[in-house]
């Protein structure tokens, strides 16, 4: 046993997290549609291609491989992968619903009905292992139509489609699934508007006004469905989604002070603000006049709907910190979940080169926390690596342990900081197609899938050691992290 006590309370909520995009696969089956998940190309490239000033969605199946096109085919392995999930003992399952295969062009009035059976039977499968659902309604997988007809959620009939396929969905499985979330990771867009916004160069991802206009579109689009859920059910939680990191300043100097603060108000905070606060925050007109964005276009209800139906709770992924130096004129930088910074010398990185900080999620609760005064979740971290398997498949991924076993440390001790902590999904339960680079080999799961980079292997599924650990630490609620 471990000889710290932990805080986690009578019902936390042990999971693990993934996303439709990256592992389902069977990309046309049962009438799907293509999402932009679909245009992205594999390999450490993937962003270069997408923030190049040509590309424009196209598919260019001889050029590029797309993994996200088979995925690790759990769309036939529901069944098998849950029933993993349920031997660690989950009491939640976070995932999302592929919009394209609701409404495959996404502007459709009647939904696809054999898409709809498929969450049907994933839902009932985790409601048989007595595994709680947690449903991402839109997690990097827009409709691909909507991203090449439409130019993404810079332009508001997004909201009306949105809004469809929202009250589909939250009709058709409000009552077995109390945990939403709106927007994967909202804030993203903030340097990269591909994943959240469908926006490259082409289609006006390099102007601000559009990312700050395309945002605006997703919080009334989040309020909207923050309404129809409670409607439903009034028991419905429905959350937020973002990226945190925490972001400190290189040294005392205030002008990294101040340019620290201006970091974490404009990444970490503007997001939240309008979806947990329901308004625009006070520093809205600074970041304008520094982004060069004028007034942007609202519904005459817009502002009304954002402060009546705000989110329940704040999902966040986590998976390292960040830190500012804007006096230096040369600094080493790190790379990260599409934030880097500055190296921070105090602490380790990643084989991709991601800063790893357990008590920076400490001060990453503590923060949310103070600031809004909502329950939080943490729904992604996790430590990518290169995971060695021996002759049965098996990875001895103490690695992968050590690193959760430090953030688990930090979340008890936030708790007992008087942080309101609802659960904790690591990211990629499963190994999964990397989001960021398209890659296999970039794994985070507790159970290893036999499939490489280039689409080769048998599929099959096999426990790491990190499997039975995680499974001992929900088994004892976080008491047992050895």
């Amino acid at each position: 046993m471990s000889n710290k006590t932990t805080a986690f309370p009578k019902g936390f909520l042990w999971g693990g997290a993934t996303a439709a995009n990256q592992l389902e696969g069977a990309y046309l089956s049962d009438g799907k549609g293509l999402s932009v998940a679909d245009a992205m190309p594999g390999g450490k490239q993937r962003f270069q291609v997408l923030g190049s000033d040509t590309f424009n969605w196209e598919i260019d199946e001889d050029k590029y491989i797309y993994p996200n096109h088979r995925g690790i085919d759990h769309y036939h392995r529901y069944k098998e992968d849950i029933a993993l999930f349920a031997k660690m003992g989950f009491k939640c399952y976070r995932f999302s619903i592929a919009w394209a295969r609701i409404f495959p062009k996404g502007d459709e009035s009647t939904p696809n009905e054999a898409g709809l059976k498929f969450y049907d039977q994933v839902i009932e499968e985790c409601l048989k292992h007595g595994i709680e659902p947690v449903v991402t309604i839109s997690h990097y997988e827009m409709p691909l139509h909507l991203a090449k007809e439409y130019g993404g959620w810079k332009n508001r009939k997004l909201i009306d489609f949105f809004e469809t396929y929202a009250t589909v969905v939250l009709n058709r499985y409000g009552k077995k699934v109390k945990y939403w979330m709106t927007f994967n990771e909202i804030n993203s867009a903030f340097h990269f508007p591909a994943l959240s916004q469908g926006m490259v160069k082409a289609t006006g991802a390099g102007d601000y006004q559009n990312v700050f206009q395309a945002w605006h579109n997703q919080f009334v689009a989040s309020a909207k469905a923050v309404k129809i859920g409670h409607e439903i059910n009034p028991d419905m939680q429905i959350g937020c989604m973002i990226i945190y990191a925490t972001t400190y300043s290189i040294d005392a100097n205030p002008v990294n002070q101040m340019a620290t603060l201006a970091q974490n108000q404009e990444f970490n905070f503007y997001c939240t603000d309008a979806q947990v606060r329901g308004e625009y925050p006070a520093y809205q007109q600074r970041m304008f006049e520094k982004y060069g964005v004028s007034a942007l276009e609202m519904g005459a209800d817009d502002l009304e709907l954002m402060k009546k139906y705000t989110v329940d709770y704040i999902g966040f992924s986590y998976y390292m910190s960040s830190a500012v130096n804007e006096t230096a004129e040369e600094e080493d930088t790190v790379i990260g979940n599409l934030l880097g910074g500055v190296r921070n010398p105090f602490l380790e990185a990643s084989e991709w080169g991601w800063q790893i900080d357990p008590e920076g999620l400490r001060i990453a609760l503590n923060e949310l926390y103070d600031r809004y005064q909502k329950p939080l979740f943490i729904v992604e971290n996790g430590l990518g690596a290169i995971d060695k398997v021996d002759e049965n498949f098996y990875v001895e991924d103490d690695y992968r342990i050590d690193y959760l076993r430090r953030h688990i440390e930090a979340m008890s001790n936030a708790i007992k900081d008087g942080v309101d902590l609802m659960g904790y999904t690591p990211w990629g339960c499963i190994d999964l197609v990397s989001a960021s680079t398209g890659e296999m080999s970039k794994r985070y799961g507790f159970i290893y899938v036999d499939l490489d980079d280039n689409g080769e292997g048998t599929l099959n599924r096999y426990e790491k050691k990190s499997f039975n650990w995680y499974k001992k630490v929900i088994e004892t609620n976080g008491q047992d992290l050895n």
